[in-house]
């Protein structure tokens, strides 16, 4: 069976109306790769379109602030693209006049930008042929060709990427590159793919093999590390409370949050008062009340266990902001959810 050919008639009779589909302008193009990284499509697709309403071009997006871009963010998660995506708006606006550069190597060199990325936007924009190889790529590949390389060895990307550059050949690259990735979105998905009506049914080895469970080969876990946040929300007389801007690196850097205890394990709620009593020694501290729900939020590398407590105080918060101000800064999804369940 022909490879190409299979499958990039699949695409063109099974391809999803996506906008930056219906482009080569590399800075849309740019945008939805970013937006799309460890994003699925039905969720990264309102942010598209909100940030080419808000920043139509490059030049747009590199002059406004980072504090509205992350609020434009909210929500979508792995802050750090959104910083580096400013950062690279910035780079192509002021010192490649808003052009972006035109081929693999030189996209490489941006910053945010990956051998995914990279590949991307050469191959859309400006038809490169270089293939595209992510998540999806590796599974459809592995499973076709019956690859047992370790999707998350070092090998592997070179592997996969001679793998998909043999298969393009010298055609479309741009067509065979989008086709490959909706294959694997939509047809040739990790759980219970429909082999019955796959294309490529005839000559894959996972299905021939009866091993398509099994691939593609991921051995490396990712070590979780427990982390505990004890959210303090003060409210002073005049309804005025205290925010912190991270600045630290690390997780949700240059997002807001109101003032924490962070400790190694769960605490009790006396340990965690008795810390509020001696760090806000310079209140006068009316009473503290524990909200009922502990919420836990999986990120990547690291399980958070979050508590709030209300802090209500006597004295003026001579640096605080008003409580109905704060939905104007942009914070974690996860503080976003308790703002608009208790501060509204």
């Amino acid at each position: 069976m022909n490879f190409y050919r299979a499958i990039t008639l699949w695409y063109l009779n099974n391809k999803r109306d996506l906008p930056w589909r219906n482009t080569t302008n590399p800075y849309l193009i740019w945008l939805s790769e970013i937006m799309l990284q460890q994003t699925r499509v039905a969720q990264g697709l309102p942010y598209f379109n909100r940030f080419v309403e808000a920043f139509p071009t490059v030049f747009d997006l590199a002059q406004a602030d980072e504090e509205q871009v992350l609020k434009l963010w909210q929500g979508l998660g792995y802050y750090s693209r959104a910083r580096n995506m400013h950062k690279t708006a910035q780079i192509v606006a002021f010192e490649h006049n808003g052009i972006f550069p035109s081929n693999y190597i030189d996209l490489l060199k941006l910053k945010g930008i990956g051998a995914y990325t990279a590949a991307a936007i050469a191959s859309f924009s400006y038809n490169e042929s270089v293939p595209v190889v992510d998540g999806n790529v590796f599974r459809v590949l592995s499973r076709y060709l019956g690859m047992e390389t370790d999707i998350s060895s070092s090998l592997a990307k070179k592997e996969f990427t001679a793998a998909a550059n043999e298969l393009m050949g010298t055609s479309d690259a741009a067509l065979f590159n989008q086709s490959i990735m909706e294959f694997g979105a939509l047809q040739c998905v990790p759980k219970n793919p429909n082999c019955e009506q796959c294309v490529l049914n005839s000559s894959c080895y996972a299905l021939q093999y009866k091993r398509v469970h099994e691939l593609p080969l991921k051995t490396k876990k990712t070590k979780v590390t427990n982390r505990y946040f004890n959210y303090l929300i003060v409210e002073d007389p005049s309804q005025a409370t205290l925010l912190r801007k991270r600045t630290e690196k690390g997780i949700w850097h240059n997002l807001y949050e109101f003032p924490v205890i962070e400790t190694d394990r769960e605490e009790s709620v006396e340990m965690v008062l008795e810390t509020i009593a001696s760090e806000f020694a310079s209140l006068d501290i009316q009473s503290v009340v524990v909200y009922d729900e502990k919420i836990q939020h999986k990120l990547s590398h690291q399980l958070l266990s979050l508590r709030f407590f209300n802090v209500k105080t006597n004295t003026n918060i001579s640096d605080g902001l008003p409580i109905s101000s704060i939905h104007n800064y942009p914070f974690p999804i996860v503080l976003i959810k308790f703002i608009e369940k208790h501060l509204n």
